[in-house]
């Protein structure tokens, strides 16, 4: 079993930045490639960013591409999203999740995630 807890979500204007964290307790480490997924009201939950289980490879969203990085430590079960020249349409509650197969974590389909936090809002202004 594992426990993902975010943390870092808030409200900024745009150009701004957020930095999220993911807290991963449980048999984690190295077991999980991690992603991020995001959801805006009355939108479906769409894939942002993933990092492999030793941090390799990484697939981002194109939208986000050159602004967001996601990184991880496995030593401390953290994984980093650090977001830079936001944008109102980033706007969403962000979700940390944990994928056990090392075949589908860089589909970025939120169903072949395993674990999931309960999520942080972030808010970018105009």
């Amino acid at each position: 079993q594992v426990q993902l807890v975010e943390s870092g979500g808030g409200l900024v204007q745009a150009g701004g930045s957020l930095r999220l964290s993911c807290a991963a307790s449980g048999r984690t480490g190295s077991n999980y490639a991690m992603g991020w997924f995001r959801q805006a009201p009355g939108n479906e939950r769409e894939f942002v960013t993933a990092i492999s289980r030793r941090g390799g490879r990484i697939y981002s969203q194109k939208s986000v591409t050159g602004r967001f990085t996601i990184s991880r430590d496995n030593a401390k079960n953290t994984v980093i999203l650090q977001m830079n020249s936001l944008k109102p349409e980033d706007t969403a509650v962000y979700y940390c999740a944990a994928d056990s197969d090392d075949s589908t974590w860089w589909q970025g389909v939120a169903h072949d995630y395993d674990y999931w936090g309960q999520g942080t809002q972030v808010t970018v202004s105009s």
